[in-house]
């Protein structure tokens, strides 16, 4: 068992030293983005709002008035309006995705961001996406600036973060005294303390730590997380992707889609609005059902014809299978949002923890190389 440790030790040493950089940056712009929506909406007062008016819902007169705007903003522009419904007082947040790129980032292409006014008759804002710095943070933290390659290798650290952590977890684990193993010895040589404090932050933030990277690896890696659901738990129930019955016509407004999607699934709370530009699309309506622990990207859309204006498919996770089930816990575990204010304040600092194991690895390291120098 002895060399095994040993070789678990030296493991453990480089994959961390490799992994060190990478797995702080992630960390600490992960941090920054807990509170994303609220430090962007502090760094540009414009968004912010004083009306007294509710916010916009389901049968709000908002919707179609922020898409006639945009329309007459960008008359040429072809693609989808998607709105982000907050329920909150503020600017209407949206986004236009040019046709090329469906319902996300795609060949390159990012979405310009626009901000309406409480009722959706003048922009606020607009800015393209990544050129301003929340969305920078998350370009960082979701592919390290480098496309759809930087988002599976971003997936594979999460990974390899993992092993990190468990060979830790291992070479740590106590021969003898569990009260010597978790001590701290202030009166100990330096590289003993650096130790101490290294496997203490280790030890305290590692529960943590194995569900951030776990659900991390899981975001990243879409298909490698279908499959992996499908062999543990049951296949995961697809979402449809329904087109209206014809190419062109006159598009219903959005107030009346919002109607057919409410009367299909009316438990539901609205966090998103799509609307198809021209052709065969489907207004897609995202909604969070009860039981959804996702409060931004809920897992359920009711979609409907943007011609006739009637439903064309449901897909109600609630009716999901098991790894539905599962798959909708991911993300709100990862972006500390599933617990309220205190999660989301505990996730910040578990941020940080990250940094300061790569610096008491490294100085330790160091350290220990530097006396085996002296000595030889």
């Amino acid at each position: 068992m002895a060399p095994l440790r040993s070789l678990l030790r030296q493991f453990h040493l480089w994959l961390g030293l490799i992994l060190g950089l990478p797995f702080l940056v992630l960390a600490f712009t992960g941090s920054a983005l807990v509170f994303y929506i609220e430090i962007d909406a502090l760094l540009n007062p414009a968004v912010r709002s004083t009306s007294a008016a509710p916010p916009p819902d389901w049968r709000s007169p908002a919707w179609d008035k922020a898409l006639q705007t945009a329309k007459a903003r960008w008359p040429e522009a072809s693609g989808k309006w998607s709105f982000e419904v907050t329920e909150k007082p503020g600017a209407i947040p949206a986004r236009y995705y040019p046709p090329s790129t469906a319902h996300g980032h795609a060949h390159g292409v990012d979405p310009l961001m626009v901000w309406f006014s409480p009722d959706g008759e003048q922009v606020v804002r607009q800015a393209r996406w990544g050129d301003y710095l929340m969305t920078w943070f998350y370009d960082v933290h979701r592919n390290l600036l480098a496309g759809d390659t930087g988002n599976y290798v971003v997936g594979w650290i999460g990974v390899a973060t993992l092993l990190l952590l468990i060979t830790g977890l291992i070479v740590w684990w106590p021969k003898g005294s569990w009260r010597k193993a978790l001590a701290y010895k202030r009166r100990a040589s330096p590289s003993r303390r650096l130790y101490d404090l290294h496997k203490l932050l280790g030890l305290s933030s590692l529960v943590l730590l194995l569900i951030l990277s776990a659900t991390g690896a899981l975001l990243a890696l879409p298909a490698e997380k279908t499959w992996l659901l499908g062999k543990l738990i049951a296949p995961m129930t697809p979402i449809p992707s329904p087109v209206s019955t014809r190419h062109t016509g006159t598009q219903v407004s959005v107030g009346q889609a919002l109607a057919t999607a409410h009367a299909a699934l009316p438990d539901a709370q609205l966090t998103w609005i799509d609307v198809p530009g021209p052709g065969d699309g489907a207004f897609r309506t995202r909604v969070r059902a009860p039981g959804d622990p996702t409060q931004r990207f809920p897992h359920s859309f009711v979609f409907v014809d943007q011609y006739s204006g009637k439903v064309l498919a449901v897909h109600d996770m609630r009716r999901g299978s098991s790894s539905t089930l599962v798959n909708a816990w991911i993300r709100p575990l990862h972006d500390a949002s599933v617990g309220g204010l205190t999660t989301r304040i505990l996730g910040v600092l578990v941020g940080f923890v990250p940094t300061m194991l790569f610096v008491t690895g490294f100085l330790r390291w160091r350290l220990r190389k530097t006396k085996t120098r002296s000595a030889g």
